[in-house]
């Protein structure tokens, strides 16, 4: 291979009249590498010859490039290959269906496993990764990614599905800074109740300290109040005692500002996110596939999956559902090696965690614990393991709900025997 074989020419620099000229009537294969201020694009010709790259200002220099892949698409067929690349690539997708040119996907994954391939070296930068991608259009190894807008319905859905996922991250590091507050200055209360209960968040938020509390002669009645029916009598009485005999270190007037302030975010957040839960449920209201998987793992859960996976319906199969959540079953092994069985955790994580959250409340249920502990036993009391293959099992159910279905819990989770001790 020639010297500099990637040495990238500027897209106002390519001489239009010359490119038409060297191989008229030929189909070619325009590979790109998206980034997030410049993208490098390469012609791939039915002879298995690269040009140059061409260097793309990104978005400045979008509509010089598509002004010049239309001139060279005329006469010939002209295919773009784009891989995944988050929100960077999008406006160039965009900018190529109005074009009415022909796009297709390359996987991330068959770029880096064909690098090495492609010339013999393992390395990876922008012009040979848009080599590649040429390339692997040519082969075939490519599926055609039209642009397509989404809906009013599911943009409605995937705005607050983001705004979901937001507030339970915030509201997880709110509440992790105020159990650590509390383990400090009212380490009693973290074993009374959780620190996510709406009581300790309400009597946090209002007092700011335990001590404060405790001098409260109406402290019983706001207890009271804040738990409603969910808070027995003996719960109220035993965290003012708590509050009272407390070993944590007194708060002095900053801690006690700081005890409240987080617990005031965190009571936000946490209204935040039930209000992102409610509008999910009213979207989902006219779905079928959302109301049915919800039945097995909730509305909102059904929702996430939605937009982080994609409609179960278009998927070919169950494991083929499973596997775009990350779920299938992966193992290296080599000669006498023989390593242990995984997960690929390809896709989105997002699937996962929620799915994972799902299975959490799906094994408390009867039936199901009892595989759940059966399993757990058989596998040498690895917890974790037990758990994914819940989750392995709920992606397929969650799939067949989705073409008519209905979930049984009895019927997807059957006896296991246990492992002899």
């Amino acid at each position: 291979m020639r010297r500099k074989a990637y040495g990238a020419l500027r897209v106002n620099h390519v001489d239009a009249e010359a490119l038409l000229r060297q191989r008229p009537g030929h189909d070619v294969v325009v590979g790109t590498d998206i980034g997030k201020f410049e993208m490098q694009v390469i012609c791939r010709w039915p002879d298995g010859a690269h040009d140059r790259p061409w260097r793309v200002q990104n978005p400045g220099q979008l509509p010089e490039l598509i002004g010049l892949l239309q001139r060279l698409g005329q006469g010939r067929r002209l295919v773009v290959g784009m891989e995944p690349s988050g929100t960077y690539g999008d406006a160039l997708r965009q900018a190529l269906y109005d074009a009415q040119v022909e796009v297709r996907r390359v996987s991330p994954k068959a770029s880096h496993d064909y690098a090495e391939i492609f010339d013999g070296v393992p390395s990876q930068h922008d012009g040979k990764d848009a080599a590649v991608v040429a390339e692997l259009v040519a082969m075939g190894k490519a599926k055609v990614w039209p642009y397509e807008p989404a809906a009013a319905w599911e943009q409605e859905l995937h705005y607050w599905v983001a705004g979901l996922e937001a507030q339970r991250r915030i509201l997880s590091m709110w509440l992790g800074r105020l159990e650590a507050l509390l383990a400090r200055h009212w380490p009693e209360a973290n074993q009374l109740m959780k620190v996510s209960s709406a009581t300790l968040l309400h009597a946090v938020s209002h007092y700011g300290s335990p001590a404060l509390l405790a001098a409260d002669p109406e402290a019983a009645a706001r207890l009271q109040r804040w738990g409603g029916r969910y808070l027995s009598a003996a719960k109220v009485q035993a965290l003012l005692r708590s509050a009272q005999t407390t070993v944590g270190v007194r708060a002095g007037e900053w801690p006690s500002r700081q005890l409240r302030d987080y617990a005031r975010q965190a009571r936000a957040a946490r209204q935040e996110f039930r209000h992102g839960q409610r509008q999910l449920r009213r979207l989902a209201e006219g779905n079928e596939v959302l109301q049915a998987q919800g039945r097995a793992v909730g509305v909102p859960t059904a929702c996430v999956l939605w937009v982080s996976t994609g409609d179960p319906r278009k998927f070919s199969s169950g494991p083929a559902y499973r596997k775009a959540m990350g779920l299938n079953l992966v193992e290296e092994s080599s000669g006498v090696y023989e390593g242990r069985l995984r997960i690929s955790k390809r896709g989105s994580p997002r699937s996962r965690q929620w799915l994972y959250f799902a299975a959490l409340r799906t094994i408390r249920q009867a039936g199901v614990q009892s595989w759940y502990q059966a399993k757990k036993a058989r596998d040498h009391h690895q917890a974790k393991r037990a758990l994914v293959a819940v989750m392995r099992k709920l992606s397929l159910a969650l799939y067949h709900v989705a073409h008519g279905a209905t979930f049984d819990a009895a019927r997807l989770f059957r006896a296991v025997a246990c492992a002899k001790t």
